[in-house]
């Protein structure tokens, strides 16, 4: 017999996993953190209220715990950087580049854009994984990013301008 845990992680895992993955571009760093979600998850399911769907509110988790990371990652961040940076031209490394195996697996199209996510909000890098990647309705963003649907839609069309006005520019080069 399946307990509620069972459904949710057989059900979801690879979604959360996919949508964990491309905010962080890691792939150990994902598995850790979907861990975290499902631990959370765990210990959160009987104050589930039901308000929104169990997808919705498992990826509301993810989201959280994503950026509880980002905000840890960049306390540590300050941390070195002020050991380092006294007064010399310190350049950061971007560690959370795709692998070139990563790359050689996608098409040239979607090398381009999953570059191209990079360079959007945080915030419209969330729509349009959570949209498009994730198929996600604008209801249901909009309670997982715990905004209004109307700025939802709005970052939305922000970001889809963007990505299109970024991949004419990769093309005329």
């Amino acid at each position: 017999m399946k307990t509620t845990f069972d459904y949710l992680y057989d059900t979801y895992h690879n979604d959360v996993y996919q949508y964990i993955f491309y905010l962080v571009k890691n792939h150990q760093v994902a598995e850790d953190l979907i861990q975290e979600t499902f631990i959370k998850v765990l210990k959160a399911h009987k104050q589930f209220r039901g308000e929104s769907s169990e997808k919705t509110w498992l990826f509301s988790i993810a989201r959280h715990t994503v950026m509880d990371h980002f905000r840890k990652q960049q306390r540590e961040k300050n941390k070195w950087f002020g050991l380092f940076n006294k007064g010399d031209d310190w350049q950061q490394i971007e560690a959370n580049d795709p692998l070139p195996e990563e790359l050689l697996i996608l098409s040239e199209e979607h090398k381009r854009l999953y570059q191209q996510l990079d360079l959007l909000t945080l915030d419209q890098k969330n729509v349009i994984i959570l949209r498009y990647i994730q198929s996600m309705s604008i209801h249901d963003t909009a309670r997982i990013l715990e905004w209004t649907e109307s700025k939802v839609k709005t970052t939305q069309h922000r970001a889809i301008k963007k990505l299109q006005q970024l991949l004419m520019n990769t093309e005329e080069r």
